[in-house]
């Protein structure tokens, strides 16, 4: 992979990380028969190769092993519940080698023996898995890093965790997320049965398309959230081996939910191992018109008043139903649970009226796709045939596959009071100040991306009238906004962000907005996301 800098400013921190952004694939009408259409048995063979081909980045799944920046967040700090596992996980790597070196040996052996030591085998790996998975399926985050708050009662926050993940990491991964954002966090949990059979488990998921049971719980778990009318807004976090399985879930959401549930949703991955993730465009004009025009806004006629400037989505409040311009809703639709999304207004919130301006990324079927990779992180590839999302790339030689000590100390360090103990969220870290690289295409060959301009979150910030992106407001993917200025233009005096062009990863990164308990810009997906261009 390669990089060009923004302008031709660097994007070394200090420890000489760089990171490379790449915009979302757009899609179209091309077949590629490497991706995960192809025959499994091919892919499989593709998988392989491409192992041995990154076999040099297999000690980074657990390394580096210091420091330990989230002190019992992290899974390999010095904790009785941490050596335990990492014990278990030691027999039971060796166990299942020795079962896979010794296997050929049942061509030998007679068949009842055969039959015999395969049930002892497996007795003794399903108890020693036992000692890591717990009882149960689901999991709440300790209130004490989180309390379920009003402003954020309208939002549901889900985790699914990656390989080798038992009991008790997945509950520090999930207080993890909580203490960073300032949410209560639903893990569901994809046991473990030992790490070389999780990757086994992982390959048959990927190109096999096989839906284990915790895909299925998943599944079952989204879908009856997605449905929930208290729910406006799902955060979906997925690590590992869980974007492979939260992939698949999506896979089935998109062909059976209907447009405006899917519009809730929000999905974040951490060094995600899938071979694809899907996020198709809702009309083929604006996915033409992105493949023409990556970087280009489309104009909507309308002026829209009363669209507020407010942090939380939770202060807008409903007006009666009215019909919308474009947005193709019924005046006579009676779902109370479901209603048509409306214009917003606000008691005391300052509201401007704007000219829109439609960008044609979002108008995907689920509002938000973000990957975070390291490339020290091979079960981690930005550059998939079918991809899409929009990926942050970190060169780092702290860059390592575990989710609380690699990626979320990297990316969303904590930070703490006077005493040492852990507050929250740090509002600064090297990461999110790095300036970005938008990186060249790779192994997806001639498929568009979409520019960087048109990220989510820059988007979102320049809604923030205190933003380093004041030149433009814009929300949801809706520009409000003179017709004049852009993302690089006229800057407030005392902001020196971005002077010269140099766009960090914090103005690029949504997920970023959400620290502390803050929450992005929003208004009703109807407006922004349900107009057609």
């Amino acid at each position: 992979m390669r990089g060009n800098g923004i302008n031709g400013h660097g994007t070394s921190t200090r420890d000489g990380d760089r990171i490379e952004f790449f915009g979302s694939q757009v899609g179209g009408k091309s077949v590629i028969n490497y991706s995960y259409t192809d025959f499994p048995w091919k892919l499989v063979a593709y998988d392989i190769r491409t192992f041995f081909a990154f076999a040099w980045a297999l000690p980074w799944i657990v390394w580096p092993v210091r420091p330990c920046d989230g002190d019992h967040f992290d899974e390999l700090s010095f904790t009785a519940e941490n050596i335990w596992c990492i014990f278990i996980h030691v027999i039971l790597f060796v166990l299942q080698l020795l079962f896979l070196i010794l296997l050929p040996l049942a061509l030998v052996l007679p068949v009842y023996l055969f039959i015999a030591a395969l049930a002892i085998f497996f007795l003794v790996n399903g108890l020693l898995c036992r000692c890591l998975n717990g009882k149960t399926t689901t999991y709440e985050s300790d209130p004490k890093y989180a309390p379920a708050l009003l402003e954020h009662q309208h939002e549901q926050w889900i985790f699914l965790n990656g390989v080798a993940v038992g009991e008790a990491w997945l509950k520090s991964n999930i207080n993890r997320l909580a203490l960073t954002f300032k949410r209560p966090v639903l893990g569901i949990h994809n046991r473990t049965t030992g790490i070389i059979f999780d990757v086994i488990e992982c390959l048959i998921q990927r190109n096999f398309s096989y839906a284990t049971s915790d895909i299925r719980l998943a599944y079952k778990v989204l879908k009856e959230t997605l449905y929930n009318p208290q729910y406006s807004k799902v955060v979906f976090i997925l690590h590992s081996q869980g974007g492979v399985e939260g992939g698949m879930v999506l896979d089935w959401l998109l062909q059976e939910l209907p447009q405006d549930l899917l519009a809730k949703l929000e999905v974040y991955t951490f060094g995600n191992a899938a071979n694809h993730f899907n996020n198709p465009h809702r009309h083929v004009q604006s996915q033409e018109e992105e493949r023409k025009h990556p970087n280009a806004r489309t104009e909507i006629p309308e002026v829209i008043a009363n669209i507020p400037i407010t942090d939380s989505p939770v202060e807008m409040k409903i007006p009666p139903p009215q019909k919308l311009p474009t947005n193709g809703w019924d005046n006579n639709c009676q779902d109370t649970d479901h209603p048509p999304p409306q214009v917003a207004s606000i008691d005391d919130t300052k509201t401007l009226a704007r000219r829109t301006y439609k960008v044609a990324s979002s108008d995907r079927a689920i509002g938000y796709v973000e990957h975070y990779a390291h490339t020290t992180d091979f079960r981690a590839s930005p550059e998939m045939p079918r991809f899409i999302g929009r990926v942050f790339s970190r060169f780092s030689s702290r860059g390592g596959h575990q989710f609380s000590q690699h990626y979320l100390n990297g990316m969303f360090p904590l930070s703490r009071n006077e005493d040492g103990e852990l507050t929250g969220c740090a509002d600064r870290n090297d990461f999110m100040e790095s300036v970005i690289e938008v990186a060249k295409t790779g192994t997806e060959k001639a498929d568009v991306r979409e520019g960087f301009e048109k990220s989510w979150a820059m988007i979102g910030l320049a809604g923030d009238p205190d933003s380093v992106i004041p030149s433009e407001v814009a929300l949801h993917g809706s520009f409000y906004g003179s017709l004049h200025g852009s993302l690089r233009g006229s800057i407030h005096s005392d902001d020196q962000d971005l002077f010269d062009g140099r766009v960090k990863v914090k103005h690029l990164s949504r997920l970023w907005q959400y620290r502390n308990g803050r929450s992005p810009p929003n208004i009703p997906h109807g407006l922004a996301r349900g107009t057609t261009i």
